[in-house]
């Protein structure tokens, strides 16, 4: 009987073991270097940034089929400013935190702490086509910042501009072997996976999502899943009709629709929606038309049709015979449980639905499986930031699209079917290590060590009343029992240890 066929991901397995362990090795000396000098390869970097931007910007383009100004703006400009946050924030960030005596309980007297961050080891980063430079690149600067090295997969086409900043992070100083540049190929993570790494971190589809969890659930690996969106915009009755209208086309045009917090929903307000589609659909139908593939308009396709049959029209772009789709499509009058409504597309589309009030949009915001972000178009922005309490989801933008999430101070994340942990910011920043807590403390007093007596009940019940009771009255009177426990409890222990009379 022959032994069965090797899978792929086996057989990369020396190939994964080779990269672990190259990268095991530089990380331990990277490790002990402080945060600062960490810091200084990176400063360095983001010069070398700004001296090759155009080639980046250019290599960027080609991976995305975008105009290079696109790429430069949306991608190293905003990697440049994640460069920047570390060398401002990140030392201080991961220097350890002297916890001192504010806040300590009463029976704890003597005790000092102190809280390290110790980083996490290897990180394996699983990058994204879409953005192939922009996401992993910040993931992998904070991985290093943090003192890990790093395994770091590309997404589709995206290996060129990832080697290029490899390269530059190389003339800035960085020690080699400490990045891992693996193949693009889906095989080459699943092979680091079984290998063993210390901190995953994805950005994908939902689907992918689930399939990369199964794996490192095996070995309790952690892991950040930055995962599909199908993001809603709520525009109220009050909304500026022409920055949103913009903002709508601009969120349909960003890189041919291929954004995770891209606009799918538009839900607005009775009183607004007639005059938004139809200023929609004059704005639309300036973009330049967008060919989908045959990948995507086989998942665009159906859901569009089922939409049209339940009493759904086009008010933007074109099914075409034979199950081809051209863009940017616009859905007016989709009916709220349609299934186009639910799905975490990667393509220029977006479905309008007209609610009756705040309630409902909330209400139909929520209701999709995703979770990513929102945006909120109102010109009454207190209004509207108490109505994005009530949005369940990572990110809420009010009067702006896709853009402020590229600010480097702040995490990134979903919930649901869009993930969990987060990226990106301080929050990002700390989740590339793990804690380690250190106590020390002071003379001989150490009252948890004696074993306790049956009358030693009403001094402990004591104690918490004297720290946790409501008022100071009630806080006065188990003062007064504690006293009086201990007074009684002193005279036992006298008279214990008091000698006897002799016979």
């Amino acid at each position: 009987m022959s032994s069965p066929v090797p899978t792929l991901s086996h057989r990369l397995a020396p190939e994964a073991e080779a990269w672990c362990n190259r990268a095991r090795q530089a990380q331990g000396p990277w490790q002990e270097l402080s945060p600062e000098q960490r810091l200084q390869i990176l400063r360095r970097a983001r010069f070398l940034l700004a001296r090759d931007g155009l080639l980046l910007g250019q290599l960027t383009a080609t991976a995305r089929g975008c105009p290079p100004a696109e790429a430069l703006a949306s991608e190293v400009v905003p990697l440049a400013d994640a460069c920047r946050f570390l060398e401002l924030r990140a030392a201080r960030l991961l220097r350890p935190r002297r916890v001192g005596r504010r806040g300590r309980p009463f029976w704890l007297g003597g005790l000092l702490s102190r809280v390290e961050r110790d980083p996490r080891g290897i990180v394996l980063i699983l990058g994204a086509s879409n953005y192939p430079l922009f996401l992993a690149g910040v993931q992998m600067i904070q991985a290093l910042a943090a003192g890990n090295a790093v395994l770091l997969k590309p997404g589709l086409r995206g290996r060129d501009p990832l080697a290029a900043f490899v390269r530059i992070l190389a003339e800035a100083g960085l020690p080699r072997d400490l990045i891992q540049l693996l193949p693009e190929d889906r095989e080459a993570g699943q092979a680091a996976l079984e290998i063993g790494v210390d901190y995953v971190i994805l950005t994908g589809r939902a689907a992918t999502g689930v399939a990369v969890l199964r794996q490192v659930a095996e070995r309790l690996t952690p892991a950040a899943m930055e995962l599909s969106g199908c993001d809603a915009v709520v525009v109220r009755a009050d909304a500026d009709l022409d920055m949103t209208v913009r903002a709508l086309a601009f969120g349909l045009r960003l890189n041919q629709g291929a954004t995770c917090i891209a606009p799918r929903r538009v839900l607005a307000h009775r009183t607004v929606a007639t005059e938004l589609e139809g200023r929609l659909e004059r704005a639309v139908k300036q973009l330049a038309p967008i060919a989908l593939s045959a990948a995507a308009a086989a998942e665009v396709f159906p859901l569009v049709q089922q939409a049209l049959d339940h009493g759904a029209h086009l008010i933007a772009g074109r099914l075409l015979p034979g199950g081809g789709v051209e863009g940017p499509l616009v859905v007016a009058g989709v009916a709220p449980g349609a299934p186009l409504l639910q799905a975490d597309l990667f393509a220029p589309i977006m479905s309008l639905v007209t609610v009756t009030d705040d309630a409902e949009a909330v209400a139909r915001a929520n209701a999709s499986a995703y979770a990513l972000g929102a945006a909120i178009f109102s010109a009454d922005t207190a209004a509207a930031q108490i109505l994005s309490r009530s949005l369940q989801v990572g990110v809420v933008q009010i009067n702006d699209l896709i853009a402020p999430t590229a600010d480097p101070r702040l995490p990134f994340g979903g919930r649901r079917r869009s993930g969990f942990g987060v990226t990106r910011g301080v929050e990002g920043l700390l989740e590339m290590t793990v804690p380690r807590v250190v106590t020390w403390r002071a003379g001989s007093w150490r009252p948890h060590y004696d074993p306790l007596a049956a009358d030693d009940l009403a001094l402990i019940f004591g104690f918490l009343g004297m720290a946790h009771s409501e008022g100071w009255r009630a806080r006065g009177r188990a003062l007064l029992e504690v006293l009086r426990n201990l007074r009684a409890r002193m005279r036992r222990s006298r008279a214990v240890a008091a000698p006897r009379p002799p016979d």
